[in-house]
């Protein structure tokens, strides 16, 4: 009796089917590069895959396909697809966290800076915004856009510049719960200031305006508002249930909103209205018992500029600096308002020198507010929300701010700053968009954003909070 032939192990089974798959793979392959296709197609019909009983392997869905080339429809397709996909993110904005615990923090608030692009700025300057299609740039069209986006942000005070339809503003905003005022350029300006607040939460106890026209420093003009925090408003429902401290502790701050000169190369004007804004303000909240300050705005200076020196460290030597390069941008006049970033990142590369500068009497008066003097200081000691946070080297600078917060056809980087007493911390702020999404666009406003500038948001927490808790 003859012996049947040994069975083959489940294990060897496994073995010769991807034996055969490997073996038919090369094939193909080998037959694909020469060419004999009716050869390769004889073949592989007597060639039969069957699963692996032990191992199951799933069984793939991909199959082998000759390459065709791409027809002249399929790019077009793809470059649709790819325009989308773009489209798409330009509005993805992420909440970027403090490292330290901030969930015992009762009383926070959420602030916007945010400059609107002013409607007759828009038609004064078309040469910005030759590259925008005309219905990004309509009013209509943008205010709806700037409104839906600040109530994203569940923003507790918001401040405007480049206002010139702030009724518009105020009928939309009163809808949601805010209060505001406003204040106008002098002369002729068309465009100002105006300040929001949740009507539930705050109160406002002094309005302090500035024309900067009645110190001979232009026709800007900024606001300085004491807001009283009604008691429990800010604290969560849950946390109400909780704290057995009653009635919280009376809060009040000052806020201040700013729109700076643009003129680069009148430095020493520039620097006026930024020392008098500090000024006013540190005097009107060591009027209110050293209240806590928050200082946001448009100040048309970049962050390795001297102005922002004089912010940041609180004094500045005025004769290092020359007065038409102080705030960091440099204009072309045969190009008019045309703005040039100093390298390839567009991150602004440090301006002044240490040399001595000549300044004529009257431009240090403007600068400094005396003859004579040329050494700058002021008492308030300021810290930036935005550097306060660290955030991805995507979107930020040496210095911890934004890379851009500005973009249109002649500029791109950062002017726009949230700045805040050492009462106050940095809870969260909202990262800007990357310089690679940005210019995915010839400039600003676009499809889903309603101005050429960045919305800056912030979450600021008291630092006394857990005090006596």
């Amino acid at each position: 009796m003859r012996k049947k032939g040994r069975e083959k192990r489940p294990e060897e089974q496994s073995r010769a089917t991807v034996k055969r798959k490997h073996t038919h793979f090369e094939q193909f392959h080998y037959n694909k590069q020469t060419k004999r296709l009716k050869w390769v197609s004889t073949e592989t019909k007597t060639v039969t895959l069957k699963p692996d009983p032990v191992r199951n392997l799933p069984v793939s869905n991909n199959g082998f396909e000759a390459i065709r080339p791409r027809t002249s429809s399929f790019r077009r397709h793809n470059k649709r697809r790819k325009r989308s996909n773009c489209s798409s993110s330009e509005g993805s904005r992420k909440w970027v966290f403090s490292s330290r615990d901030c969930s015992n923090y009762k009383d926070k608030l959420v602030i916007v800076s945010y400059n609107i692009l002013g409607v007759e700025n828009v038609a004064k300057h078309p040469d910005l915004y030759l590259d925008v299609p005309s219905k990004y740039l309509e009013w209509n069209r943008r205010k709806d856009l700037i409104s839906e986006e600040v109530n994203r942000y569940n923003a507790s005070i918001l401040c405007f510049q480049e206002v010139d339809r702030f009724k518009d503003l105020d009928d939309l905003l009163q809808k949601d719960g805010f209060k505001g005022v406003y204040k106008a350029r002098t002369g002729d300006g068309c465009d100002g200031c105006a300040l929001f607040w949740k009507d539930k939460i705050f109160t406002l106890l002094q309005e302090e305006n500035i024309e900067f026209q009645d110190f001979g420093l232009r026709k800007n003009v900024a606001q300085l508002c004491v807001l009283k925090i009604n008691q429990h408003q800010l604290e969560p429902d849950s946390c109400r249930k909780r704290s057995k401290i009653t009635p919280m502790q009376s809060r009040s701050l000052l806020v201040g909103n700013i729109h700076v000169l643009f003129n680069p190369n009148r430095g020493d004007i520039k620097l006026g209205q930024v020392r008098l804004f500090l000024e006013k303000a540190y005097k009107l909240s060591q009027e209110w018992g050293s209240i806590p300050v928050i200082l946001v705005g448009d100040f048309n200076s970049v962050p390795q500029s001297a102005i922002y020196q004089f912010l940041a460290s609180s004094e500045l030597n005025v004769q290092l600096h020359d007065r038409r390069r102080i705030s960091g941008q440099l204009e072309y006049p045969s190009q008019g308002r045309e703005i040039r970033a100093q390298n390839k990142r567009h991150v602004w590369m440090p301006l002044s020198r240490q040399l001595s500068y000549t300044w004529s009497n009257e431009e240090l008066v403007l600068a400094t507010g005396n003859e004579g003097v040329t050494h700058l200081r002021h008492k308030l000691k300021l810290f930036s929300a935005y550097a306060g946070i660290p955030g991805s080297s995507r979107t930020r600078d040496s210095h911890g701010e934004p890379l851009a917060t500005s973009y249109h056809s002649k500029f791109m980087g950062t002017v726009d700053y949230i700045w805040h007493t050492g009462e106050l911390f940095p809870v969260r702020v909202l990262e800007t968009l990357p310089i690679d999404t940005l210019r995915r666009n010839a400039s600003l406003p676009n499809e889903r954003l309603g101005s050429d500038h960045l919305a800056l948001v912030c979450e600021l927490a008291f630092a006394d909070d857990l005090k006596g808790a």
